[in-house]
């Protein structure tokens, strides 16, 4: 069982930081959910989980491409589920090959799809405390 930490983050470099922390304890099959409104860190947070795993490519947000791979000591799979309408709607999407692959996966808006998840996922909530201070509540993981 893992406890619930929160973290202060004073910057864009604290968050890829902090996810770069994450991104060094992660391992095959790891599910990271991020939560938090828009603008509060959920790329930033995921490029330093993308530093964590030895990733040299810009990662760039899938709000459009709805995944994005890119490759490092494991397979990141970057998904944002913001246009993403029910659970359903992210099952047809077939992502299963994925969620429960060799790889990790980092999907932003995760509270969108949270009873899709396995129990066992890591949750981020990443909430706005001033222009570029945030805390970070992280669970499932121990840093």
């Amino acid at each position: 069982m893992h406890s619930t930490k929160l973290f202060t983050s004073n910057s864009s470099e604290d968050t890829i930081s902090l996810g770069e922390r994450v991104g060094k304890k992660l391992f095959p099959g790891a599910i990271v959910s991020l939560k938090g409104v828009l603008g509060s860190g959920k790329t930033v947070f995921t490029k330093g989980i993308a530093r964590g795993l030895k990733i040299k490519e810009e990662v760039l947000s899938p709000s459009f491409t709805l995944i994005n791979e890119y490759e490092g000591k494991l397979k990141l799979y970057h998904l944002d589920m913001y246009r993403i309408d029910s659970e359903e709607e992210f099952k047809f999407l077939g992502v299963d090959d994925i969620l429960y692959g060799n790889g990790v996966s980092v999907i932003e808006w995760g509270d969108k799809i949270e009873k899709a998840l396995p129990e066992d996922h890591i949750s981020v909530l990443i909430e706005i405390k001033g222009d570029t201070s945030r805390i970070l509540q992280i669970d499932g993981i121990e840093l």
